[in-house]
């Protein structure tokens, strides 16, 4: 195993970081209102060339006022007075 790591380095990464997984499988994360209420998927650029995918959810004290609107009423609640609340799911699976 480790001459087969020295040969083919992004084997290393592939198995450290999984991210080939989807799990639970057969699932749309583009498509996280099917999965968590209130939430939308947004992308973020953060230098040229990299983007990152975010999932916005608002809070269940907000879910009512949420419930069918768009994707502009859900970047204005980013800018409102509401805290933030950041969470990195960490290196393995995907959001």
């Amino acid at each position: 195993l480790p001459f087969l790591i020295r040969l083919f380095p992004s084997l290393l990464t592939k198995f450290v970081y999984l991210n080939f997984l989807a799990f639970p499988f057969f699932v749309d994360f583009r498509r996280p209102e099917l999965l968590v209420n209130n939430t939308i998927s947004l992308h973020l650029t953060t230098e040229p060339g990299v983007t990152v995918g975010i999932w916005h959810t608002v809070p269940g004290s907000r879910g009512a006022e949420a419930q069918g609107k768009d994707r502009r009423w859900f970047e204005e609640a980013l800018a409102d007075a509401h805290p933030v609340i950041i969470y990195l799911h960490g290196n393995g699976g995907t959001r």
